[in-house]
């Protein structure tokens, strides 16, 4: 579990991909995140969650499965992509933004990017499946980040929903090089999930 507080902003030292592409091994650079990393410890990349496999001084490595590479933006990946990076929370952790599992829910695209006074506001488009599990003011999480959704428009092809992007964000996360046509993970609140399914089985009961 994650609270979407990025805590390091890493890079990709290298991705192995497997001659069929049912599997690959990542190679991640983070000094912060490796400090006090243990084999079998949970790390957020890019807000999907992997299992540390091998780690040195300051990078750790982890296996993605064929499910990752297809449903995250993982597969897109080289040496050099910065990722934001977070470790699993703690019974002593804050919990600064919402509760994250890091089990990415789909892929979005960034449509547009305006300045503001003190912030930007970025536009992503996702697909249908994950458009009735966005709400203005709801928490959503973007590459790992939790933010706070601003307005949702739906669309013949799913939704448009915006987020604002403080300078803190900009400087410290991926955020900060996010323009139109970007991919990007988004991982939706877990608590509308269980909503949605709680309520399909007291309808399937009636």
């Amino acid at each position: 579990m994650f609270t979407g507080i990025v805590e390091e902003l890493g890079e990709v030292v290298g991705l192995a991909v497997s001659q069929d592409s049912a599997d690959a091994r990542v190679t991640v650079r983070g000094p912060v995140v490796t400090a006090d990393v243990a084999l079998g410890d949970s790390i957020a990349v890019n807000g999907v969650c992997l299992t540390v496999v091998d780690s040195d001084a300051d990078t750790f490595a982890a296996e993605l499965m064929y499910e990752t590479l297809s449903r995250t933006t993982a597969k897109q990946w080289s040496p050099g992509t910065p990722v934001n990076l977070e470790r699993s929370v703690t019974p002593t952790t804050r919990l600064g933004g919402h509760l994250v599992q890091g089990h990415v829910d789909g892929v979005g695209t960034v449509t547009s990017r305006r300045a503001h006074p003190g912030y930007d506001e970025v536009a992503i488009a996702v697909p249908g499946d994950l458009a009735p599990y966005l709400a203005p003011k709801g928490a959503v999480a973007v590459d790992g980040i939790s933010l706070t959704v601003i307005d949702v428009t739906d669309t013949s092809g799913g939704a448009t929903f915006t987020v604002g992007i403080i300078p803190a964000t900009r400087g410290a996360t991926t955020m900060g090089r996010r323009s139109a046509g970007d991919a990007c993970n988004i991982e939706v609140d877990v608590m509308a999930k269980y909503a949605e399914r709680l309520l399909a089985h007291r309808e399937a009961e009636r």
